[in-house]
């Protein structure tokens, strides 16, 4: 069921993660939305063999710059895993850097998106993104 969908965002910065949450909300995609405050913490949900008891997400938002392990290699840790290779995730960070843009892809994300500094350009941009990778895309399968 699409309205069950979860989301695994993945910020550090309070602040964003509360703006990310309230842009959702503005744009009135209720989606479960599980924070991870790091990569060390994203990559427990995800590849925990002992957390047998969560839904995988459906997508993953990912800042770059996290601590204990940054963005880039919760990415491939994200791609070099079977459950977990085939989840989309939208690179979500204020970066302008160019070598992060290429290293984002040539990891395998699905999108990058550089955050809006303004407040509605920001929520339009992420009702935008869960408007298709919520609604209109059709999710690859989870491999067990």
């Amino acid at each position: 069921m699409r309205n069950k969908m979860v989301i695994l965002l993945v910020e550090d910065n309070p602040d964003d993660a509360e703006l990310t949450l309230l842009a959702f909300q503005e744009s009135r995609l209720l989606n479960e939305v599980v924070v991870a405050r790091d990569g060390e913490q994203a990559l427990d949900y995800l590849l925990d063999p002992d957390n047998k008891g969560y839904t995988l997400p459906h997508l993953i938002l990912l800042d770059l710059k996290l601590p204990k392990v940054d963005g880039l290699e919760v990415l491939r840790a994200i791609r070099q895993n079977r459950r977990t290779r085939l989840l989309p995730v939208v690179v979500l960070t204020s970066s302008k850097e160019e070598s992060d843009l290429i290293n984002s892809y040539d990891l395998g994300c699905n999108s990058y998106i550089q955050k809006p500094v303004d407040f509605n350009q920001f929520i339009e941009a992420v009702r935008q993104l869960g408007l298709y990778w919520l609604v209109l895309n059709e999710p690859a399968p989870v491999l067990e």
